[in-house]
């Protein structure tokens, strides 16, 4: 069934990309009771079994039904580009108890039983208590599931929304949307969304907030009703590679042509990133990092750009090729779908 999404001019000036660690934390919340959703992260999931397991995330799957109405307050749209949980957080505290309780019985009515159970009434019983729970199992979600790795979450993420920007700029913005997943579709002025029922949303001028997201893979997700701004979250690109280690994408003939270091680092670019996020996921100094990428720039290998006070480290295409033996190099610019 379709969801149109219907754009006015002034929309089509006001939608603009973000980045939520939020997001992901409700997101990866929800993968783990998601069998579906585990394809690309069994990694992932034997490095937080144990910290998973000292979690009370049974609040949050309550309101996370498989087919229906989640709370937008859980996981508002992001404040800015590329806000810190800590924001995010303190906006899920502050949410309007009143609105947070119609929120909530939404939610809990698209999964049979949950209004009547006993945690469900006393979420309906208590809303602003609630919020406080809600939020603090969030928090602990953050902290135990997904703040180890965002270093390595961001990286991706970001170059999602660096490699989508230069294609708006090439395309247009009816041409990118049907390229960020093959269930969009855009024919003037109106997005159309694969969905699980019809439903229509006409813009009035707030634009739409597009979110690469890695822990919503495969499900293209969208909504938010008012005050909320309209969002879309989509797949983003390179998941295949996310939790791959430097040791299984090294090949040894790229060690023989440039030593160890180099051709770990240069093997790790499968996705851009910093040198500190290089450094972190390799175990290596950044020095040592920052040393390895210098020399590789200056071979042509590599690229850096600025995004806000970061500099991101981005394979050329020779460098593609070296790193994967040619073969492949032009998977960087398909969608793992």
């Amino acid at each position: 069934m379709p969801f149109h999404i219907h754009f006015g001019q002034d929309d089509l000036l006001r939608c603009r990309f973000a980045v939520s660690p939020l997001w992901e934390t409700q997101e990866a919340v929800r993968t783990l009771k998601r069998p579906d959703r585990h394809a690309y992260h069994p990694r992932w999931l034997r490095r937080i079994r144990e910290a998973a397991r000292d979690l009370d995330l049974s609040g949050l799957w309550l309101l996370m039904p498989r087919r229906g109405h989640s709370p937008d307050f859980l996981g508002p749209p992001p404040i800015g580009p590329a806000a810190r949980f800590e924001e995010e957080i303190a906006g899920v505290r502050a949410a309007d108890p009143v609105a947070a309780r119609d929120d909530m019985a939404r939610a809990l009515a698209c999964t049979p039983g949950a209004v009547d159970s006993p945690r469900g009434r006393a979420m309906l019983a208590d809303p602003a208590g609630a919020v406080l729970e809600l939020a603090d199992a969030l928090e602990a979600a953050w902290h135990a599931l997904i703040e180890p790795e965002w270093p390595r979450l961001r990286a991706l993420l970001e170059a999602d929304v660096a490699f989508h920007s230069r294609r708006l700029a090439e395309v247009g913005l009816g041409g990118l949307l049907p390229e960020l997943d093959r269930r969009l579709a855009w024919d003037t002025g109106t997005l159309t969304v694969e969905w699980h029922d019809e439903h229509v949303r006409h813009l009035t001028g707030e634009g739409l907030i597009l979110i690469p997201s890695v822990f919503s893979w495969p499900d293209v997700v969208s909504g938010f009703d008012a005050p909320w701004q309209p969002t879309l979250a989509y797949p983003v690109r390179g998941i295949a590679g996310l939790w791959a280690e430097p040791s299984d994408r090294t090949p040894e003939a790229l060690v023989r042509l440039l030593g160890r270091g180099r051709a770990t680092v240069l093997a790790a670019l499968d996705a851009p990133a910093t040198t500190s996020e290089l450094a972190h996921r390799l175990g290596l100094a950044p020095s040592t990092v920052s040393a390895h990428l210098a020399a590789l720039r200056g071979a042509g290998l590599l690229v850096s750009r600025r995004y806000g006070h970061r500099v991101i480290y981005e394979c050329t295409p020779l460098g593609i090729a070296l790193a994967t033996g040619g073969g492949v190099a032009q998977d960087r610019d398909q969608s793992f779908m």
